[in-house]
């Protein structure tokens, strides 16, 4: 069975039927320039319940409230002078901030995971914003994707993922940043990244004038915003990081023109980008790990710089080769 793809820049009616489904409660999967996004109402806790049930998402992971722009985030959560520059300059954008909630703020407890703060963002998408526009109110939309598995950044992959439990797949082409959004937090006069992504540590630590600090949850402690589990992002294949050669049987994902001995013996392989352009790399990522997912039980990974999006390739790449739960 497959869900019904609506293609939004061909057919006038697809943002209007999807908002429509959005109010029934119905789950929309939906294209951001990062990846696409399982929307619910954020508003709406039985809609948000159905976006863990069908990706399979442990409740205690926090979600992302997409918005339309700045004025909307501000029903939702408090800014502080920093994470306002923030906005100005990246909104609309790849980058999430993490805020505490607004005093009478309209948003499911199931969206917070509980938490006293709320990560939001304002995406770039013409597609996204013209759905937020039209539905009037905040989307809660994590990657749609099975939890855990890559992430989706075409209609297709939503479809291999999903086979029901979805009411329509917006599809405007490929996301054209591939990796997810880049989330950070201000506490007091310091600033954490708390997952690297699309929007590059440089680019923020420019505006924010001061270098960002890392943060994540401690060995068994519960996620203080999404995308920050160990295992994430992962194919059904193995992955062996750095690789210096081939080893028989091994497919290849290759970054670069120079491939490793052995190569030429590769069950399949995918380069990410043969220029070592770390932007066609992050674009093409999640793409590459579905495409060799199934040519062998393991994938050997180039090296890749860790500069610029490269360090949101890497940490997407250390998460699919984490130890699996379970």
């Amino acid at each position: 069975m497959s869900i019904a793809i609506l293609h939004a820049k061909d057919d006038p009616s697809a943002i209007g039927r999807a908002a429509a489904a959005l109010r029934r409660g119905e789950l929309v999967a939906m294209p951001t320039e990062t990846v696409y996004g399982l929307a619910a109402d954020a508003r709406n806790g039985e809609a948000v319940a159905r976006i863990y049930a069908a990706k399979g998402r442990p409740r205690f992971n926090p979600l992302i409230a997409h918005v339309a722009d700045r004025t909307a985030a501000e029903r939702l959560v408090r800014f502080d002078p920093l994470s306002r520059r923030l906005a100005e300059e990246f909104w609309p954008g790849p980058l999430t901030l993490v805020l505490p909630l607004a005093n009478r703020a309209v948003v499911s407890e199931l969206v917070t995971a509980g938490l006293d703060t709320l990560a939001v963002r304002v995406p770039a998408h013409p597609v996204a914003r013209a759905l937020l526009a039209e539905f009037g109110g905040p989307l809660a939309a994590p990657s749609a994707n099975r939890s855990g598995h890559v992430s989706a950044t075409t209609a297709e992959h939503v479809d291999a993922d999903f086979a029901e439990g979805v009411a329509f797949v917006l599809d405007a082409g490929p996301s054209a940043v591939g990796v997810e959004s880049t989330i950070v937090k201000v506490e007091g006069e310091d600033i954490f990244l708390l997952r690297s992504g699309g929007l590059p540590r440089a680019a923020i630590e420019q505006v924010a004038g001061r270098a960002l600090r890392t943060s994540a949850p401690g060995e068994g402690e519960a996620p203080t915003s999404p995308g920050q589990l160990l295992s994430h992002y992962a194919p059904n294949a193995a992955l062996r990081l750095d690789v210096r050669d081939v080893r028989p049987g091994e497919a290849l994902l290759a970054f670069g023109s120079d491939l490793p001995p052995g190569a030429d013996q590769a069950a399949a392989t995918v380069n990410l980008s043969p220029a070592g352009d770390l932007v066609e790399a992050a674009a093409r990522l999640f793409s590459a790990l579905r495409e060799l997912d199934g040519t062998a039980p393991t994938i050997a990974v180039m090296p890749i710089p860790g500069e610029g999006l490269g360090e949101a390739i890497v940490d997407r790449l250390k998460r699919a080769a984490a130890p699996r739960p379970g």
